[in-house]
Protein backbone atom coordinates (compact mmCIF):
# COMPACT_ATOMS: atom_id res chain seq x y z
CA UNK A 1 0.00 0.00 0.00
CA UNK A 2 1.22 3.17 -1.08
CA UNK A 3 1.60 6.25 1.69
CA UNK A 4 -1.45 7.80 0.64
CA UNK A 5 -3.73 4.75 0.88
CA UNK A 6 -2.31 4.44 4.07
CA UNK A 7 -2.88 7.76 5.24
CA UNK A 8 -6.48 7.55 3.91
CA UNK A 9 -7.20 4.02 5.68
CA UNK A 10 -5.72 5.79 8.92
CA UNK A 11 -7.90 8.85 8.39
CA UNK A 12 -11.26 6.59 7.97
CA UNK A 13 -10.22 4.36 10.79
CA UNK A 14 -9.88 7.33 13.14
CA UNK A 15 -12.68 9.33 12.11
CA UNK A 16 -15.49 6.16 11.86
CA UNK A 17 -13.93 5.41 15.46
CA UNK A 18 -14.81 8.95 16.85
CA UNK A 19 -18.42 8.52 15.12
CA UNK A 20 -19.02 5.90 17.36
CA UNK A 21 -19.09 8.29 20.37
CA UNK A 22 -22.30 9.15 21.56
CA UNK A 23 -23.02 12.74 22.39
CA UNK A 24 -24.16 12.89 25.97
CA UNK A 25 -26.95 15.52 25.37
CA UNK A 26 -29.64 15.94 22.65
CA UNK A 27 -30.18 14.27 19.57
CA UNK A 28 -27.39 14.73 17.78
CA UNK A 29 -25.99 12.74 15.45
CA UNK A 30 -22.16 12.14 14.11
CA UNK A 31 -21.08 11.43 10.41
CA UNK A 32 -17.68 10.65 9.24
CA UNK A 33 -17.35 12.28 6.03
CA UNK A 34 -14.51 10.93 3.54
CA UNK A 35 -13.95 12.44 -0.04
CA UNK A 36 -11.09 10.35 -1.62
CA UNK A 37 -11.61 12.67 -4.90
CA UNK A 38 -10.40 15.79 -2.92
CA UNK A 39 -8.62 14.31 -0.27
CA UNK A 40 -10.84 15.60 2.29
CA UNK A 41 -12.07 14.15 5.70
CA UNK A 42 -14.94 15.44 8.33
CA UNK A 43 -16.71 14.47 11.07
CA UNK A 44 -19.74 16.63 11.87
CA UNK A 45 -22.14 16.67 14.59
CA UNK A 46 -25.82 17.00 13.43
CA UNK A 47 -29.17 17.44 15.06
CA UNK A 48 -30.70 19.28 17.75
CA UNK A 49 -28.92 20.19 21.21
CA UNK A 50 -30.52 21.81 24.88
CA UNK A 51 -30.04 25.34 23.12
CA UNK A 52 -31.01 24.87 19.53
CA UNK A 53 -29.87 23.23 16.23
CA UNK A 54 -26.17 21.61 16.14
CA UNK A 55 -24.35 21.95 12.95
CA UNK A 56 -20.89 21.54 13.65
CA UNK A 57 -17.24 19.93 12.43
CA UNK A 58 -14.88 18.72 15.45
CA UNK A 59 -12.47 17.24 12.81
CA UNK A 60 -11.54 18.26 9.59
CA UNK A 61 -8.19 16.30 8.12
CA UNK A 62 -7.18 16.62 4.47
CA UNK A 63 -3.87 15.08 2.63
CA UNK A 64 -1.92 17.10 0.79
CA UNK A 65 1.14 17.24 -0.76
CA UNK A 66 1.39 13.36 1.02
CA UNK A 67 1.50 14.91 4.62
CA UNK A 68 -1.87 15.10 6.46
CA UNK A 69 -2.70 18.76 7.20
CA UNK A 70 -5.16 19.04 10.11
CA UNK A 71 -7.63 22.10 9.24
CA UNK A 72 -9.58 21.60 12.59
CA UNK A 73 -9.88 19.73 16.15
CA UNK A 74 -12.07 20.32 19.05
CA UNK A 75 -11.18 17.00 20.45
CA UNK A 76 -10.12 15.90 24.03
CA UNK A 77 -7.41 14.02 23.15
CA UNK A 78 -5.91 15.95 19.76
CA UNK A 79 -6.03 14.04 16.50
CA UNK A 80 -2.19 14.67 16.14
CA UNK A 81 -1.38 11.99 19.14
CA UNK A 82 -3.94 9.70 17.61
CA UNK A 83 -2.58 9.73 14.13
CA UNK A 84 1.00 9.39 15.36
CA UNK A 85 0.07 6.54 17.47
CA UNK A 86 -1.34 4.81 13.71
CA UNK A 87 2.04 5.35 13.06
CA UNK A 88 2.25 8.84 11.05
CA UNK A 89 5.51 10.50 11.45
CA UNK A 90 5.30 13.81 12.82
CA UNK A 91 7.41 15.25 9.59
CA UNK A 92 4.49 14.31 7.55
CA UNK A 93 1.68 15.86 10.06
CA UNK A 94 0.70 19.50 9.24
CA UNK A 95 -1.25 21.56 11.89
CA UNK A 96 -3.31 23.83 9.31
CA UNK A 97 -4.99 25.97 11.89
CA UNK A 98 -1.56 27.26 13.24
CA UNK A 99 -0.92 30.61 11.45
CA UNK A 100 2.21 29.85 8.68
CA UNK A 101 4.98 31.29 11.22
CA UNK A 102 3.95 29.57 13.91
CA UNK A 103 4.29 26.33 13.02
CA UNK A 104 7.78 26.35 13.09
CA UNK A 105 7.12 26.64 16.91
CA UNK A 106 5.51 22.80 16.87
CA UNK A 107 6.85 19.23 16.25
CA UNK A 108 5.08 18.75 13.73
CA UNK A 109 5.92 19.69 10.02
CA UNK A 110 5.58 23.35 8.59
CA UNK A 111 4.08 22.53 5.54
Amino acid sequence: MDKVSNYRSIIKQILSQHAEYMVSYGDIETIPTFDERSDSYLLLDIGWGKTGRVYSVPLHLRIKQDKIWVERDNTDVGIAEELLDAGVPKEDIVLGFYRPERRKITEFAVA
